[in-house]
């Protein structure tokens, strides 16, 4: 019993921990940019990323930014995002078109410009 429990753990563990690698990375995204402008009606910041409700012409989209030490080297400062603000994101939505969720790479309040993925076109 002993020598099945180690194996079956690490099983388990790999398992749970592949799909959250899969979230966390870009596969879950088709790869290619769209652009979104609309406004935020819920700010959730912090790790692993920020997460924003943005209202785009009646739909609700769910908006990814990056980590905080991410979004402050990308310029952002406490308090640029948050309910009522309009932002237009540029940015990969996820593969399953059911879903109107999107990572942003780039991400512009007014005519100021924040790249939050420098190496991501």
């Amino acid at each position: 019993m002993r020598t099945l429990f180690a194996p079956l753990a690490a099983i388990v563990l790999f398992l749970f921990s592949s799909s959250g690698f899969a979230h966390h990375g870009w596969a879950w995204t088709t790869g290619g940019n769209i652009e979104l402008t609309g406004v935020i009606t819920s700010v959730r910041l912090g790790n692993p990323h920020g997460r924003l409700e943005v209202d785009v012409e009646g739909e609700t989209w769910t908006v990814e930014v990056g980590q905080p030490w991410r979004n402050e080297r990308a310029g952002l400062k406490d308090g640029d995002l948050a309910e009522g603000v309009e932002i237009r994101a540029i940015g990969e939505p996820a593969a399953d078109g059911t879903q109107k969720h999107m990572k942003v790479e780039r991400l512009f309040l007014g005519e100021r410009e924040y790249v939050l993925y420098p190496d991501r076109d």
